[in-house]
Parts: structure tokens; C-alpha cells; sequence
């Protein structure tokens, strides 16, 4: 069987391969520290083993669960934000049908979203959209005072005790918090929530592996195990007894390091050429941007979809300023199949593709456009998937997990923490007026002035 793989040839115009391989023992002992606990944030590396100690009973539990929402529910709402809801979205849209919210005969549930942002219309829109339908809920907090999903979990909870009535509501809640701690804890104590628990030791943007992501997946129809299997294999893979050059996490991160440290590169952006990752590169962005971006050091993380955003963004890709470089994430086997026909008028002057697969005018873009950007001064690396189903899927998001762990120690910062989020946080409940925060209230009031 294939696994996915990196291929890092068109950075070697900028990053030499002997000075890439330099740094074999450097890429050593950060991913060595993962795995014995020996570096700053050794207390939330829970996921790096988690591939490999998730029990069957666990996971008998969450698809047992999963099965129990389907049953009942038309729609599920996942409400949680950041890592509480990017990697299950990624992974249930990277999967499903593009269309599937217009499917009237579903076999499934539609997952929707909320807690992800605090929009007034988006939650009302929502609110009306589950008036006629069966829901339930899945709340996902550590605290449970989170302030955008204790607000929609607060409303939303509200809306489903007034529709079912409340014995029947807590049958349609389920509850991922932590183990002894907090409000959402309290509360799914106190009304006897069906109830997943997030360990101490997995921080929120490497918790699509645990319950966080799974439940969701699973109730959205999809094969948890495979997708497990999958990150199981890449641990494998990526384990720090793998030598350097068949270890394509540590290559990764050593690459994109020396771009950022040797090539003044201070912008990566993910590149893909299938829609469905779309929400795959948002999930990265917030495991790269919140893990590296600290003590004034990091790449800035973006993303582009292709062939789309060639036609806003590429212009300033091939001829803006040089301070980026491209990871493409390249699909080789599409799902289904569509042959361009010939036209007797050809008045599109299409007919030389007649006859030809949409993937392979795809790939042909692909590959065309990185020749451009590496011509135009843009280093290129690729990671190769052979197809898009819940074992790569899997092996792609540990492979991401992994590398950014090595990524953060080779820059030396913590890349378990995200102290520079609460800035906002406390700015925001001092305006509105939270107990505690008078003085800060004070400040900002003067700054206004």
C-alpha cells in the first residue's frame, strides 16, 4: 500500500539537499524530545502516542454514540472553536459530497457548526434552519466558559429544551470537556449528558484524533478506524528510529526551517488543487500559525485554492515580493471520473482537450504553475496523496501534527502553548464589562478617547 509523500526537489535552488541533511541531528532530538517528554510543553504531548493507545473500546464507544445521533438527528451542530471544530470540518468536507446539503434522501446527518464565531446572523440563520428538522448537539469545551461556544451552546440548548422538552434534550446533547473540571463538566454532571472526556495532555489543535474530532466524523457517517489506521502508520513512519531521509515529517520540517532561517522566507502557504481540502489547509493554519508564532519568530501561514486563486492571488505569487514559498498538497487519484467531449462548432477552441479527463487538465495546471512559481523565484514543496479517503486523511493530519512539533523546537519555542490569544480575550471582557477586568475597562476607555 502507498503512503503519502514529500517531495522536496524544487526548494533545492534555495536550500541545498547537504544542507538540509545537516540538520539530521538537530531533526533527531526535537522529534526524540516528543517522545520522552523532555522539551518546553511536554505536558500536552498526549497526541503523539495517541495513534497507537486509542482502545477498541473507546472506539466502539464513540461510533456506538455516533450511531445514536444519526438515529435521531437530521442535523448535528458541533459547536466548539479553533481545534474544537476545525479538524473534524476538515476532515468531514474533505470526504463528503460538495453537495450534500442539497440531498433530500440523505443516509446521514448534515454536520453544521456553531461556537465558531460570534455573528449574530450565522446563529440566527442557524436557529432558523433547525426549527424544522430533528438535532442534536455536540458541545466541545474544555472550561465550558469559552466565550463563543458558551454563548451558541447557551442558545442553542435553550432552542432544543423548548423543541423536545428537557428529559429528551439531554438524550440529544453530548458533552466532550475535561475529566473532573469545569463548567461544561459541572453541567453534564448535573443533567446527565452522554459525556467524552479531552485529557490534559492534548491541546486543542492536535485533538482531531481524540473524541473532539472523532465523534463528529463518526456521526457524519465516516470510517474512524481507517482514519486512525492511517495516523497509526504515520507514527510509524515518523518515529525518531526512522533514519532522516525516509523520515518525511522531520524533511519537512528541516526544509521549511532553513527557508524561514537561511532564505528569508517569512510567508508558507498551502496550495491545493482539490476543493474538498479547502478547510484541510484552515485546520493547518491554526496548528502552524498558533504552534510557531511566538517570541517574535515564525513563518506566517496562509493557503490558496487552486485553480481558483490563480486568478486573484497567482499574479502576486509569480511576481510580488520574494518572501514565500509554496506546500503543495497534490491528490493523485480523484474519486470519480468526468471526459471533456468534443464540440462540432469549437467555438470555445476547447477541442484539444476532447477526450480528456478533467484530473488530467488539473494536473497539468499543477504542474505547469509550479514550473511558473519555482521560474519566478518561489520555492516548491509537495506532498503527494494517493487518493482522498480516511486512511490518508489520517496519515496526512499526524504527519502535520509531527512535523510541527519538530518545526516549534527547531525554532526554539514552546510549540504547545498560545499566550499571545489572550490579548484579544481580555480587551474584549473588559469592554463588555466582566467582573474582575474594572482597571483594564478603565485603560481602554482612555485609550478611546
Amino acid at each position: 500500500m502507498k503512503n503519502i509523500s514529500l517531495n522536496i526537489e524544487k526548494t533545492f535552488d534555495f536550500v541545498s539537499q547537504s544542507s538540509i541533511f545537516s540538520y539530521e541531528n538537530d531533526a533527531f532530538r526535537a522529534n526524540e524530545a516528543l517522545h520522552t517528554l523532555t522539551r518546553a510543553g511536554n505536558d500536552f504531548l498526549g497526541w503523539v502516542t495517541l495513534p497507537q493507545t486509542f482502545s477498541e473500546s473507546e472506539i466502539k464507544d464513540i461510533e456506538e454514540t455516533a450511531a445514536n445521533l444519526r438515529e435521531k438527528s437530521e442535523i448535528v451542530v458541533v459547536i466548539g472553536i479553533g481545534g474544537s471544530y476545525l479538524g473534524a470540518k476538515a476532515v468531514i468536507s474533505a470526504l463528503e459530497n460538495n453537495f450534500s446539503h442539497l440531498q433530500k434522501n440523505r443516509k446521514n446527518p448534515l454536520i453544521l457548526f456553531a461556537g465558531q464565531n460570534i455573528c449574530e446572523d450565522y446563529l440566527f440563520e442557524l436557529r432558523e434552519t433547525l426549527k424544522n428538522v430533528s438535532y442534536s448537539l455536540i458541545v466541545i469545551s474544555k472550561s465550558g466558559t469559552t466565550t463563543e461556544p458558551a454563548i451558541a451552546f447557551r442558545i442553542l440548548k435553550s432552542d432544543l429544551e423548548a423543541k423536545y422538552g428537557k428529559e429528551e434534550a439531554k438524550n440529544r446533547i453530548v458533552a466532550i470537556t475535561d475529566k473532573a473540571k469545569g463548567a461544561l463538566r459541572k453541567l453534564s454532571d448535573q443533567e446527565g449528558y452522554k459525556s467524552f472526556i479531552i485529557t490534559d495532555d492534548i491541546g486543542g489543535r492536535y485533538s482531531v484524533l481524540t473524541p473532539v474530532g472523532l465523534l463528529p466524523i463518526a456521526a457524519a457517517g465516516f470510517n474512524i478506524r481507517e482514519l486512525l489506521n492511517g495516523a497509526k502508520t504515520m507514527f510509524e513512519l515518523t518515529n525518531p528510529s526512522q533514519k532522516f531521509e525516509n523520515n518525511i515529517a522531520a524533511i519537512y520540517a528541516v526544509t521549511r526551517y532553513l527557508l524561514y532561517k537561511n532564505c528569508d522566507k517569512k510567508v508558507e502557504i498551502l496550495v491545493n488543487y482539490y476543493s474538498k481540502l479547502h478547510y484541510v489547509s484552515e485546520w493547518w493554519k491554526q496548528l502552524y500559525g498558533e504552534s510557531e508564532g511566538k517570541n517574535g519568530k515564525g513563518l506566517f501561514t496562509a493557503s490558496v485554492n487552486f485553480t481558483t486563486d490563480l486568478h486573484s492571488l497567482g499574479q502576486y505569487i509569480q511576481d510580488g515580493e520574494r518572501h514565500l514559498f509554496e506546500t503543495v498538497l497534490s491528490v493523485q487519484k480523484p474519486q470519480f471520473e468526468t471526459i471533456i467531449p468534443p464540440d462540432e462548432q469549437n467555438l470555445d477552441q476547447l477541442n484539444y482537450l476532447a477526450g480528456k479527463r478533467m484530473s488530467e487538465v488539473n494536473k497539468m495546471a499543477e504542474i505547469g504553475t509550479m514550473l511558473a512559481h519555482t521560474d519566478g523565484r518561489v520555492p516548491c514543496i509537495s506532498i503527494e496523496i494517493p487518493e482522498m479517503n480516511e486512511f490518508y486523511l489520517g496519515e496526512m493530519l499526524y504527519f502535520f501534527e509531527k512535523a510541527c512539533g519538530i518545526s516549534g523546537y527547531l525554532l526554539e519555542v514552546n510549540p504547545f502553548d498560545q499566550p499571545g490569544v489572550e490579548a484579544y480575550k481580555n480587551n474584549m471582557f473588559a469592554l463588555l464589562g466582566k467582573a474582575g477586568y474594572e482597571t483594564l475597562t478603565q485603560e481602554i476607555k482612555n485609550r478611546l478617547k
